[in-house]
């Protein structure tokens, strides 16, 4: 992809690609399954929340609405709370807030404190842990981070195949209060999850090394000013934006369908259990998908430009949702169910990823942070507005018409602009180094510079080079001239017979080599 930044290591470290790193990677799963899982798994309980405090389904709803919110809408504060105190401390917070929320929430009156403990303390718990992860798992991993991405997007659809039947069961033996309880201590294990994600030190022998250099590094920092807690330079780069665009477009459509479906199929005249089956059939290939991105994402051909496999990942969902639509039968909605999981699997395995690649590590922790509040801002109005569509037109299909031709528009959008935008800059700029003369002679060699100078400074250059060329030369030039002078001295004629007018060339050719000298070719 044109554009792409090259990792700036932390601290001097380079990234290990394994080792410790695997035990990041694990921690970063289980994050990822609680952060987007546990929003969809509390839909368990609202039955008996709506019993209990005699609300409405749509009351009920805004508890994982105001989860999924939190998560994304809380990014700069993570950004910030990240470049201060750093991965390993928010991640340990975060988690005691996520278990704290579920804890409250068990003595719950009403369903405001269930928004207040759930909601915000929960969710912003999550976020503190679900940001840093993906931080530190771009610290541990360059060449396998493709793999890396997969594989941890992958603990979305594990957990979710996990969670939602261990809170039905936990439901069905503590009641609701119970279960809430119980998960609020399943969710201390992000606390063990931030513990994981130690910061990476270099090895004692480049300390060693390092030692001679620190009265400098010191004194350089000094001068330098201090780290921004949200860099919001990040917008000066226009890969950096046209990302944004195409993700916060996207994400107004790609949640529709799985919030939907099992609706859809209920509506086409299927029993209960055999349309949430749908959901258990997309989670399954969502698994494997993911990995297989990864994988399929870490080849060298195709990691350069990981950027139009995402646009082509988008444009298959996209795709799919438009052909979905007009399904009339349980089948055909299984295989929109296949199709829409391999898509949905692509897309989450790479979206990080990409980000990555076009920020940097140094980035970016204030990257995903402007992101996600950007995203934050799409996902509360996605899913509410193809409710209200569905309200207006009594029909499944306009919904999935709609959110597939947001998503195609997104798959358009990243990928249009980064070719015009950003492949042409890239190969304009590689066309100017083209232009520049390159030659075998050293003195050809020392008078190349950039062709934007200006003919001043270029005459001022050439000058100085003239004039340092020229001294090398005379210099050189005259040593060997009285090299020469001590050769034809130390030279004695009952040895050697040498005729007087070789001896006057020998003795006159110094000279001449003088004169040159004087005068060399110069590199123009």
């Amino acid at each position: 992809m044109g554009g792409v930044a090259v990792d700036v290591d932390t601290g001097g470290v380079k990234a290990p690609d394994g080792g410790w790193g695997w035990a990041v990677l694990a921690g970063c799963f289980v994050i990822t399954g609680f952060s987007y899982a546990f929003p969809k798994a509390m839909s368990v309980f609202f039955k008996e929340l709506i019993r209990e405090f005699g609300v409405g389904y749509s009351d009920t709803a805004w508890i994982s609405s105001i989860l999924l919110a939190m998560l994304y809408g809380t990014g700069p504060l993570c950004s910030v709370l990240v470049n201060r105190f750093g991965c390993r401390p928010v991640m340990m917070v975060g988690g005691l807030f996520a278990s704290l929320g579920m804890i409250l929430a068990s003595f719950s009156t009403s369903i405001i404190h269930i928004y207040l403990c759930v909601g915000v303390i929960t969710g912003l718990g999550l976020a503190l842990n679900f940001q840093p992860s993906l931080i530190m798992l771009n610290r541990y991993f360059s060449e396998k981070r493709p793999l890396a991405n997969g594989l941890s997007a992958a603990g979305s659809p594990v957990a979710l195949c996990c969670l939602s039947p261990l809170g039905q069961l936990l439901q069905d033996h503590y009641g609701w209060r119970g279960g809430f309880l119980i998960l609020g201590g399943i969710l201390l294990n992000c606390c063990v999850c931030g513990a994981l994600m130690k910061p990476l030190v270099a090895p004692k022998t480049l300390k060693a090394k390092d030692l001679e250099k620190d009265s400098k590094e010191e004194t350089e920092k000094k001068k330098k000013p201090k780290a921004k807690l949200l860099d919001f330079s990040v917008f000066k780069d226009c890969g950096f934006v046209i990302y944004t665009v195409s993700a916060s477009i996207m994400v107004l459509g790609l949640f529709v369908p799985p919030v939907f479906v099992v609706s859809y199929a209920k509506e086409l005249g299927n029993e209960d259990t055999k349309s949430a089956l749908l959901l258990t059939i997309l989670g399954f290939i969502d698994i494997f998908a993911r990995p297989t991105c990864g994988v399929i994402a870490g080849l060298k051909w195709v990691r350069p430009r990981c950027v139009y496999l995402l646009s082509f990942a988008m444009l298959f969902n996209g795709i799919t949702d438009l052909v979905g639509s007009q399904a009339k039968d349980y089948v055909s909605l299984v295989v929109f169910c296949i199709f829409f999981g391999i898509s949905y699997g692509m897309v989450g395995a790479l979206q990080f990823e990409v980000l990555m690649a076009i920020v940097g590590t140094e980035k970016f922790s204030s990257a995903i942070g402007l992101v996600l509040l950007m995203e934050a801002i799409a996902v509360l109005v996605g899913p509410p507005g193809a409710g209200r569509l569905l309200d207006a037109t009594k029909n499944y299909m306009w919904v999935f018409l709609l959110a597939g031709c947001e998503v195609v528009l997104s798959a358009v959008v990243l990928a249009t602009c980064n070719f015009l935008f950003i492949s042409n800059k890239s190969s304009a700029s590689a066309d100017k180094l083209d232009n520049i003369p390159v030659t075998d002679n050293a003195n050809t060699e020392l008078c190349s510079k950039p062709a934007e100078m200006n003919d001043e400074e270029e005459k001022g250059e050439r000058e100085e080079l003239e004039k340092e060329t020229n001294k090398e030369v005379i210099k050189e030039l005259k040593d060997k001239a009285e090299t020469d002078k001590k050769k034809v001295a130390e030279v004695r004629p009952e040895s050697v017979t040498v005729d007087s007018q070789e001896k006057e060339r020998l003795l006159k050719e110094p000279q001449q080599n003088d004169d040159m000298g004087t005068n060399p070719e110069t590199c123009l």
